[in-house]
């Protein structure tokens, strides 16, 4: 990130923070048992814990309890600048706060909630006070992946420890938050930063095939094996393979991938010896794993193995600031100037609820910097261009007009536009990096592997 996105968004922060006048002071929310098998016991939930914790009988669960009537995964609890988020995961006897069953309800202190035969009590500890306060990063990003929000700020310093073990993390979130982009971060920010980093999408490949695309095959292995093939195991070796989507894995190969993630070690479909491994997994889902483990889909100890760390990255409605802070951060990097966006535009940004969170708005910014006015109505698919012609092959200052001039229908000519757009950046931001993929990815904030998708699309 270059020094004038650091003053920009350290502004931000600045602002934030004067206008927040120390809202959120650092407190630690305490569970008191004072009903259960762990009656007596206290369970503080402060900067130790991930900002997501679980509570339930599984080992998976950061807040383990023996109670009979209490689900493997029970509760998740939440810090969020309100308060304590407690949301319940589909449990068998339900989830009550002051003898009210909840699906979800926001904590303040004080509150009684009971969980199968558990009772807690809410409590409240100011960090400052009991000396262990423990301040916000000021970091305005990590990596790839820039947010200068509190609710991004608090898990800087956990993605800082995590890029530089080697420990599997699963990283969840909704579609386009930034889960690849978070993945690369940590891989390009610790020891394998050198060594290669492989995308394996369980979404992108048929069922069938699964098993061939993981760990490879020898010739002659099934009808079309014509000759060896490495899987994403053996092409990752020494580096990171991200497992995107591990959530639609099906459950027949999770016993297979667990083998591998466990010993180290993979076979060849058609092979006859194991082959060692030297690769970091990290895995990325949109799920909500803890419920598909409830319901059979997904099994618990691959999820165990997994879940050594957890990470979710928050919906874009929830980065009380970011999407400021983001606008100009993309609004830069595409050439433009971030003051020059108008008060207005902003404004109607900040109080839309982006249900495809940072890539929806980066999408939005990429049309807006493009269509200008034009780009308030929504996209349509546009039809293929006519045989011979491409996008990219529009050139010189008055390329807007050409389409205009064009007499296609509206959604047509804008989409024609944006195509060009498209293609103008990629071309320029790879010349500016002398064709190299990663960095051109990087510069543009956005994931390698949807870079590439542009530059296929900008070739068709």
């Amino acid at each position: 990130m270059s020094i004038i996105d650091r003053d920009m968004l350290a502004t931000v922060v600045q602002q934030r923070d004067a206008a927040a006048n120390a809202e959120e002071r650092a407190v630690a929310f305490v569970l008191v048992v004072t009903e259960g098998p762990e009656r007596g016991r206290a369970y503080r939930l402060d900067a130790s814990l991930p900002v997501r914790a679980l509570v339930g009988t599984s080992p998976a669960c950061e807040i383990r309890l023996t109670d009979r009537e209490v689900s493997r995964r029970h509760v998740a609890l939440e810090r969020m600048a309100s308060g304590l988020r407690i949301t319940d995961l589909g449990s068998t006897n339900g989830t009550w706060v002051d003898r009210v069953k909840v699906v979800e309800a926001d904590l303040q202190g004080g509150e009684m909630v009971r969980i199968g035969s558990t009772m807690f009590r809410v409590d409240i500890e100011d960090e400052a006070e009991r000396g262990a306060e423990t301040p916000l990063s000021t970091a305005t990003n990590f990596g790839r992946v820039v947010g200068a929000s509190r609710e991004m700020r608090r898990i800087y310093p956990l993605l800082e420890r995590l890029a530089q073990t080697n420990v599997p993390v699963i990283i969840e979130g909704e579609t386009g938050t930034g889960k690849e982009a978070l993945a690369e971060s940590l891989h390009e920010m610790g020891p394998r930063a050198q060594a290669p980093f492989v995308v394996f999408d369980c979404t992108a490949v048929p069922p069938s095939l699964v098993e061939a695309e993981l760990f490879g095959h020898e010739r002659g292995a099934f009808t079309g094996a014509l000759q060896t093939r490495r899987g994403v195991f053996e092409q990752a070796q020494g580096g990171t393979l991200l497992i995107d989507e591990v959530g639609d894995l099906d459950l027949a190969l999770q016993p297979k991938l667990l083998r591998a993630i466990e010993r180290f070690e993979i076979r060849r479909i058609g092979g006859d010896r194991w082959l060692h491994t030297d690769v970091r997994v990290l895995a990325a889902t949109r799920r909500d794993l803890d419920k598909e483990v409830q319901a059979g889909r997904f099994r618990d100890d691959l999820f165990h193995r997994l879940a050594v760390a957890r990470v979710e990255l928050p919906p874009l409605r929830h980065r009380h600031g970011d999407i400021t802070a983001l606008a100009m951060h993309f609004w830069r990097e595409m050439g433009g100037d971030p003051y020059a966006i108008p008060r207005e535009l902003l404004q109607k940004w900040e109080d839309y609820a982006w249900p495809g969170n940072v890539r929806e708005l980066r999408n939005t910014i990429a049309r807006q910097l493009a269509l200008g006015d034009l780009a308030d109505a929504q996209p349509e698919r546009a039809p293929s261009l006519p045989p011979g012609a491409s996008p990219a092959g529009v050139v010189g200052e008055d390329s807007i007009d050409h389409f205009v001039d064009m007499n296609l229908p509206f959604p047509q000519a804008r989409d024609r536009i944006l195509e060009e757009f498209e293609a103008r950046f990629v071309a320029r931001v790879l010349s500016r990096h002398n064709g190299d993929v990663a960095r051109a990815a990087a510069a543009s904030g956005i994931g390698r592997r949807y870079f590439q998708k542009l530059k296929a699309r900008s070739h068709r």
